[in-house]
């Protein structure tokens, strides 16, 4: 890196021409980046010229006090205090950690910007997130046996030949753009490729397997883990994005984690789908019942939270989980959530990688504990609290941790009738989720159980408690695998 650019002249909105609008001054090297690209990339540049980075610097934003403060670093390399947040800062950064930094008309750049780059600035958050079950979820998802499993029983590709299914393992291109889309593939450089640009001719660039890429889990070409582009979208990084539904949309709609579409039609889904022109998405903190009057997800699980008196509700948090006490994604139970984000670890009483045993249990060693429970609890009820008396949030969280017991009641009676195929040798339980009865089996906790206790949590979605992937489908799947049980039972046995 041309380190010596950084203190080179500035240059200004004022000074350089439209082409560069931006309030906070611009470095020499990023202004050469813009002016090249945005003759061939001006969606990029636009998006950028609208971000924050773009219209305050670093050491302007550490001189911000109290709970407006976006910047949590302590300090800031002094180089970068003095200008925007450009190009140069983001792509230029720590070039020796990055396997992909390559020369780029006389610099060293970097594709990839990771959060390692971004805690340059922002440090609090990449520690929390680092906390956070979703910077571990590729390798939470491919490290798995099980999960293994079950990955590639649906992204496998099936053949059908002499009577017999069989499926060949998925390639890297689908399970990129199948589970991993939201997981996160695993970043590397692969060799160089000359490419015939626009702007400069012929030029060298890295060829990075598993790119493109915004998985939370992405395991970066620095070692990271996760990408903050998943929430605040390059080149403009918005808050206001970030803490809209629609970016949670993306990975959280079902029908396994059926969130998005249980808040569209719950009464908070209506208050913002109706009023959210009316609202205030950009200010930090942010107030509730002034800035917005009903929650969205950021509202629930991320954003600083203060009332009319400018108290703390709720802090800033990217753990995501830290006010939450169960993980109600079924695995194959709704379970209190896993102490450590590196759920591999995870070992039930049979041995499996597993935070629940298929007879309910929980692997409680691995778990949070019930004073923990309490903890985040009470946590999360605080926003709820900020428009709700205390009656109608102990009512609904009764009713959300009935939900809970319920649910996973209905998924042990489905696993009961399944462990009998499995005992009597009409399934085979060496991949629990390949033949057509486990396939009935997984919906029950996949996508059933999941959608009634999503529904419950979010207070509210309407039919998606009883019957869209609801209550009525939880019951007659259990129905049906008895059915099956009993038919193939009464079938005579294969010679």
């Amino acid at each position: 890196m041309r380190r010596a650019l950084f203190a080179a002249a500035l240059i200004t909105c004022f000074t350089a021409g439209p082409a560069l609008c931006a309030d906070a001054p611009i470095s020499d090297i990023s202004a050469e980046c813009i002016d090249c690209h945005d003759s061939f990339q001006p969606g990029v540049v636009a998006d950028w010229k609208q971000s924050r980075h773009a219209h305050i610097t670093p050491g302007e934003a550490l001189k911000v006090e109290g709970l407006a403060r976006t910047v949590s670093s302590d300090s800031v390399p002094e180089e970068l205090q003095g200008v925007a947040v450009g190009c140069a800062e983001c792509h230029m950064l720590r070039p020796d950690a990055h396997a992909d930094t390559f020369d780029h008309n006389g610099y060293d750049i970097h594709v990839v910007v990771s959060p390692d780059d971004c805690k340059t600035c922002h440090s609090v958050e990449a520690g929390q997130y680092e906390k956070n079950l979703m910077s571990h979820a590729r390798a939470n998802l491919a490290e798995n046996a099980v999960y293994h499993q079950l990955q590639e029983s649906i992204l496998g590709v099936p053949s059908y030949e002499n009577g017999r299914v069989s499926t060949a393992p998925s390639d890297a291109d689908t399970r990129a753009e199948g589970c991993y889309y939201c997981h996160g593939t695993q970043l590397a450089v692969t060799g160089t490729e000359i490419r015939d640009t626009m702007a400069a001719g012929e030029l060298e660039f890295p060829v990075i397997e598993g790119w493109p890429n915004q998985g939370v889990g992405r395991i970066n070409l620095d070692g990271s883990r996760g990408a903050c582009t998943a929430c605040h979208t390059r080149h403009r990084f918005s808050i206001e994005m970030a803490r809209k539904p629609y970016t949670c949309k993306e990975c959280h709609i079902g029908p396994d984690v059926p969130v998005y579409k249980v808040y569209a039609a719950s009464k908070h889904g209506n208050l913002f789908s109706t009023h959210e022109k009316e609202w205030n998405f950009t200010d930090v903190p942010w107030t509730v019942g002034k800035d917005f009057t009903a929650p969205t997800c950021a509202a629930c699980h991320i954003s600083l939270l203060v009332d009319s008196w400018e108290v703390q509700i709720a802090p800033r948090s990217h753990q995501m989980n830290d006010r939450l006490p169960w993980r109600l994604f079924g695995l194959i139970y709704a379970h209190p959530y896993p102490k450590d984000p590196n759920t591999t670890i995870i070992r039930n009483r049979d041995g499996q990688p597993l935070p629940t045993d298929f007879a309910g249990g929980f692997a409680d060693a691995f778990l949070i504990d019930e004073e923990e429970q309490d903890r985040r609890t009470f946590a999360f009820q605080q926003t709820c609290k900020a428009c709700h008396d205390t009656s109608w949030v102990s009512g609904f969280w009764r009713r959300f941790e009935n939900t809970v017991q319920q649910t996973n009641a209905a998924t042990l009676a489905a696993t009961r009738i399944m462990q009998q195929a499995w005992e009597k040798g009409l399934a085979d339980p060496s991949n629990p989720f390949d033949e057509a009865v486990e396939r009935m089996w997984s919906d029950q906790w996949l996508f059933y159980a999941n959608t009634v206790r999503f529904a419950s949590a979010m207070a509210g979605g309407g039919d998606y408690g009883v019957f869209a992937d609801g209550r009525y489908q939880l019951s007659s799947n259990v129905s049906a695998l008895h059915d099956w049980l009993q038919l193939r039972d009464a079938l005579p046995a294969e010679k």
